[in-house]
C-alpha cells in the first residue's frame, strides 16, 4: 500500500514538472507559427515575381522562422552575425543552383542547353 501511495505520488510530481508541449491545434494559426510553437524550422514561398517584359528575370519571395535560421547555420550556411536575410540568400542560391545540375533544366526548346555566363550577363 505505502509503495502504491509514492508511486502516485511520484507521478503527480513528474505531470507537474512535465516539459508542456505547445497547444499548435488553435484554430487560425499559420503553418509557420504552429512550426515556430514547435521549435521546428520553416521556410515558404509567400509570393513568386516574373518580370514581364523578360519571363526569364523574377524572384521568390520567402519567410522563415528563428529556427530555420539556426538549422542553416549549423550546416554552414551563415555565422553569427549576418543577417538572416543573407543566410537565407545562400541557401536559396545553392538550392537553385542544385536544381539546374541535379535536374533537367528544361526552358524553351531552342536554348539547346543553359550559358551561364550569357545569364550572368544579360542578369547585370
Amino acid at each position: 500500500m505505502r509503495l502504491e501511495h509514492r508511486e502516485k505520488v511520484m507521478d503527480f510530481i513528474k505531470k507537474l514538472f512535465k516539459k508542456k508541449e505547445p497547444d499548435t491545434s488553435k484554430p487560425g494559426l499559420t503553418e509557420k507559427e504552429r512550426a515556430t510553437l514547435k521549435k521546428e524550422p520553416w521556410v515558404g514561398v509567400l509570393n513568386t515575381h516574373v518580370n514581364k517584359e523578360n519571363v526569364r528575370n523574377g524572384f521568390f519571395e520567402l519567410d522563415w522562422n528563428e529556427h530555420f535560421i539556426v538549422q542553416l547555420k549549423e550546416q554552414g550556411y551563415g555565422v553569427e552575425g549576418d543577417k538572416d536575410e543573407e543566410v537565407v540568400d545562400r541557401w536559396f542560391r545553392e538550392l537553385c543552383a542544385n536544381v539546374v545540375v541535379d535536374g533537367d533544366y528544361g526552358g524553351p526548346l531552342t536554348t539547346g542547353s543553359l550559358n551561364v555566363e550569357k545569364v550572368k550577363k544579360d542578369n547585370e
